[in-house]
């Protein structure tokens, strides 16, 4: 079971929004077939290790990291191969969430007469799916906030300037992570800041769909991310004020038209003024290629909520997202709930300040009993630089 987390990793990046899979089988005390799951669309690890054999596996145990499927996708169900192999054993890691495949995988290979172990070494196997699991129970993205800070908690000089926290061996992993989630997302700040391309930057690697959360579509039309729609998807997520189709056929006393002093048309929901400029916008951004996403607007606030955002980018098949945000964007997943892991790079430098510039903004918590917990801390060195990840802490719920 080892070798096939082993494998299973082998394909991480590739196989967003299925999970990590690897499969071994075992004859006589031989391992004579092995595969994993190497990309969305393709063979599952149980069909991959089958079609590696070189001898027949009548009579061989398969030992497989998740519940082997039973229902037809892109792939038909990976239990009628174990069944036609011959294989008369089946050892299971994790448990499959989905309703397509949870217990019903097991149900079809006992059905058959094969013997079913479950749950071995089932904390190590399901430790290689987070972002699966959280995603099919869920249905939105997993969230992994990533911030590099000096050793006295900064990410810029009160000037601004951040570039380089952390060195090359560290950013280099930051591109892995690139590579890893299916999305990455920045604010609006971020771009006019930085104008980042939000690719990754390595050999074998996978571009993620760049995402900006951007409420009053701020984002320059000249911007890198704008002008690179070819090498990856981007969505820009602003207020659906902006973006429904239908808003200019509405007739109520909520919506209207009016002549502002220079001439120019605005239109009004909910006593706020949308300029036809941003309309036109809207259609401009899609001209380039840009997938522009409307999204509810915050209670008693300015700008787009994180909740609905999560829900309708987990409509859109993005199981997980690697925020690179600021302050302000990290504050607002933090507040809302909704991150699961982070990743806090420490670059050995101090630049001392004024206070600005801190990698999570005001979040209004004023006692340290109220703060949010973090868990299951793991730590690991690039040269000089520290890499701290953290869970969010969840309290484990007793079943009885």
């Amino acid at each position: 079971m080892k070798r096939a987390i082993e494998l299973a990793l082998t394909a991480k990046g590739h196989t967003n929004p299925n999970p990590l899979v690897g499969a071994v089988i075992v004859k006589d005390g031989r391992i004579i077939g092995e595969g994993c799951h190497q990309k969305y669309g393709g063979l599952h690890a149980e069909r991959n290790a089958i079609k590696s054999l070189n001898e027949s596996a009548k009579g061989a145990t398969i030992y497989v990291t998740l519940e082997p499927c039973c229902h037809y996708g892109k792939q038909p169900p990976c239990t009628i191969a174990v069944v036609e192999a011959g294989i008369n054993r089946v050892v299971i890691g994790s448990r499959d969430p989905n309703p397509l495949v949870s217990g019903k995988g097991t149900a079809y290979l006992r059905e058959h007469g094969i013997e079913v172990i479950e749950d071995y070494l089932k904390d190590e196997c399901d430790e290689i799916n987070p972002v699966f699991f959280h995603y099919i129970s869920n249905k939105e993205p997993y969230v992994a906030l990533k911030y590099a800070m000096t050793a006295d908690g900064r990410i810029a000089t009160d000037k601004g300037s951040s570039k380089w926290i952390t060195g090359e061996k560290a950013r280099n992993h930051v591109q892995k992570l690139r590579s890893y989630y299916t999305g990455i997302l920045a604010g609006i700040g971020t771009v006019l800041a930085d104008d980042p391309l939000l690719t990754c930057r390595i050999e074998g690697g996978r571009n993620p769909v760049r995402i900006v959360m951007d409420s009053h579509l701020n984002i320059p039309l000249d911007s890198k991310l704008v002008r690179t729609t070819s090498e990856g998807p981007v969505i820009v997520a602003c207020l659906d004020e902006y973006t429904n189709d239908n808003y200019l056929e509405k007739e109520s006393e909520e919506t209207f038209a009016h002549k502002t002093d220079n001439g120019m048309d605005h239109f009004s929901t909910d006593n706020d003024l949308i300029s036809e400029d941003k309309l036109m916008k809207v259609a401009k951004l899609k001209e380039l290629g840009v997938q522009v996403l409307g999204v509810k607007k915050e209670d008693n606030g300015k700008h787009i909520d994180v909740k609905d955002l999560l829900k309708k980018l987990g409509k859109m098949q993005i199981d997980g997202i690697l925020v690179e945000g600021g302050g302000h964007i990290n504050a607002s997943f933090l507040k809302a709930g909704k991150v699961n892991k982070i990743y806090t790079f420490i670059g050995p430098k101090i630049v001392g300040g004024k206070g600005a510039f801190t990698p999570v903004g005001e979040m209004g918590i004023d006692e340290m009993s109220d703060s949010i917990r973090l868990s299951n801390p793991k730590v690991s060195s690039f040269d000089e630089d520290i890499l701290i990840e953290y869970e969010t802490y969840k309290p484990k719920t007793i079943r009885l």
